[in-house]
């Protein structure tokens, strides 16, 4: 029904790099073999810190809206808004609660604030990232809908 990877910008992957050159040049001073060494482990070590960082999801699967490591019946959630970045930026800040559930990536400006109706859960609302809040909305009505038939 819906699925987005929340994927960091293309500009990040020359991060590695810049972490691999920078241990290079502190192995330089051991030798030439231990600076390549460094190279090739900063390389491939910010590279994994940068995909981890960018393999977050979020889902509308079988009933249920799965984002990072939460899975929640769509049953359980009421009210989805649609936060434009300016308001994004608001409930990161000054609005957010601290027991809310956030899935925050900083390079994304538009989020999805959807209200917890569960009684036994103490979370408020959940805080999702999502470069297309609308469908993501859209995704979660059908979604109730569809548990409810």
């Amino acid at each position: 029904m819906y699925d987005e990877r929340l994927t960091v910008p293309r500009s990040w992957w020359l991060l590695p790099i810049a972490v691999g050159l920078t241990l290079a040049l502190i192995l330089i001073r051991v030798s030439g073999p231990a600076a390549l060494i460094g190279l090739v482990v900063g390389i491939a070590a910010g590279a994994v810190a940068i995909s981890g960082y960018g393999s977050a999801r979020i889902r509308v699967v079988q009933g249920s809206l799965v984002a990072g490591p939460a899975r929640i019946p769509v049953d359980a959630l009421g009210d989805a808004q649609a936060l434009s970045p300016a308001e994004a930026a608001a409930w990161r800040g000054p609005k957010a609660d601290p027991r809310a559930f956030m899935l925050l990536r900083s390079y994304v400006p538009t989020a999805l604030r959807i209200e917890v109706t569960d009684p036994a859960d103490p979370t408020p609302y959940l805080y999702l990232s999502t470069r297309s809040p609308m469908k993501l909305a859209e995704a979660l009505e059908d979604a109730r809908r569809g548990a409810r038939t």
